[in-house]
């Protein structure tokens, strides 16, 4: 079988470099074109020391029209604002894109002046693409041409609290949900300078950042309202942590009727019985970072707060894996048709 050319754009931040290490050995593909406006010209190596010997691949600059003619699919990994500019040259040559930036994860284009001060330019894309959740989305995924992909703080959020919100049991006011990131996941994935990701400033210490108004906030209330059927807000607070990557969810959820942690967990591994990607953890189990990193794993569990007539909902999924670059491998093998784990079947990293 022929391999499938894949081209990766904006490929010198962290999600690029993830998305590099997960396709090089993805038995189906080959990775045809790489870009990076800063590295132009210069071999993977130059970014990418791991990658000594592993491929000889020049930065490209980026380029749509290029991209198109060197890949049959796209993963674009660019900051925001970008991708709506690259992604209708692709799509009028036929080219399947995964988009890893925020451009097409909101069906309200109104959202984009609200919550990141510009227009979309793109309004047919955004018409177009289907939000890249396998778990919640995998049919309309299988049949789409534009896919966005989750930003990591709402794939974690969004897991930790679908089968409570789906199911009813939730009340959809007054949830709460707080994250915590590492470094690489929390707006740094471009490895842009700032005081905040400085060793001295980042280690030893936790810091809460975007307060009411996280840009993450109305893509998790668009899949849980979508969940629900019924308008869904939340209180989110994300939060940086000394991890290199790593994201760990707790989501305190007012329930709408008494039930049990027993009851909670069963109503959980039937919803997830046939992910491949979620483990559901039993009683007095606990979800951690270090037992997903460097995997598409998402862990968590749920416990009935009966004092407080809330559920608490943890999970925990590599930044860069299930929150990033492993979730829009995934998203390429279900548009591919392929099985789901493919490129994806080594157990995460420990310690």
């Amino acid at each position: 079988m022929a391999k499938l050319r894949v081209a990766v754009a904006g490929a010198s931040g962290y999600i690029g470099a993830e998305l590099l290490r997960l396709l090089l050995r993805h038995p189906h593909v080959a990775i045809t074109g790489v870009t990076s406006d800063r590295l132009d010209g210069q071999p993977l190596a130059a970014a990418y020391p791991h990658l000594r010997g592993v491929s000889d691949l020049r930065f490209h600059e980026l380029d749509p029209e290029w991209l198109a003619g060197a890949a049959d699919v796209v993963f674009l990994a660019l900051p925001h604002l970008q991708s709506q500019e690259a992604v209708p040259v692709l799509r009028r040559h036929g080219r399947k894109v995964i988009d890893l930036s925020a451009d097409y994860r909101l069906r309200d284009a109104t959202d984009y002046i609200t919550w990141y001060q510009a227009p979309h330019i793109d309004p047919v894309g955004l018409g177009e693409a289907v939000y890249g959740l396998p778990e919640l989305h995998r049919k309309a995924i299988a049949a789409a041409s534009l896919v966005a992909s989750p930003g990591c703080y709402p794939a974690g959020a969004i897991l930790a609290t679908a089968p409570l919100v789906k199911g009813g049991l939730a009340r959809t006011e007054g949830i709460v949900i707080d994250g915590k990131s590492g470094v690489t996941g929390a707006g740094a994935q471009g490895r842009k300078v700032d005081p905040m990701y400085l060793y001295t400033e980042a280690n030893e210490n936790v810091q809460a950042y975007g307060l009411a108004s996280h840009r993450h906030t109305p893509e998790i209330e668009q899949e849980l309202s979508a969940l629900a059927g019924v308008p869904v807000r939340v209180s989110f607070t994300p939060h940086l942590v000394p991890l290199n990557r790593g994201l760990f969810t707790t989501a305190s959820v007012p329930l709408a009727t008494t039930v049990s942690t027993a009851d909670l967990v069963a109503l959980y591994r039937q919803f997830y019985a046939d992910e491949p990607f979620v483990r559901v953890l039993g009683e007095g189990e606990r979800p951690t970072t270090r037992a997903v990193v460097g995997s598409n794993y998402c862990d968590l569990t749920v416990v009935a707060d009966t004092r407080t007539a809330r559920a608490v909902c943890v999970s925990a999924i590599d930044n860069l894996g299930k929150g990033g670059a492993a979730n829009g491998v995934h998203n390429l093998n279900v548009i591919s048709g392929w099985d789901e784990r493919t490129g994806l079947e080594a157990p995460p990293v420990y310690p």
